[in-house]
């Protein structure tokens, strides 16, 4: 159990359309969603109406691959792709 613990909280490196939103890398998959999720409460990208999903504005369509809205659990998928 630790082992999946330390491999979660281990330093990923950040692509720079993700950088845009949440900071230069490297910096653990749980630190990337959770400045993700202050950058989408910041700038309102929440949609209202279903709370489940996000608008993206030109930052984060960049990290979406152009998606204008997402499933908060796509998001995640989707944002994998930027961490290496």
């Amino acid at each position: 159990m630790a082992k999946a613990n330390a491999a979660f909280m281990k330093p990923m490196n950040v692509s720079a359309e993700l950088a845009v939103v949440v900071g230069k890398g490297p910096m653990p998959r749980s630190e990337v969603v959770k400045k993700l999720w202050e950058y989408i409460k910041k700038n309102k990208l929440q949609d209202q109406a279903n709370k489940r999903n996000i608008n993206a504005d030109a930052s984060l369509k960049a990290v979406f691959g152009g998606k204008a809205v997402v499933n908060m659990f796509e998001m995640t998928k989707l944002v994998s792709k930027h961490l290496s």
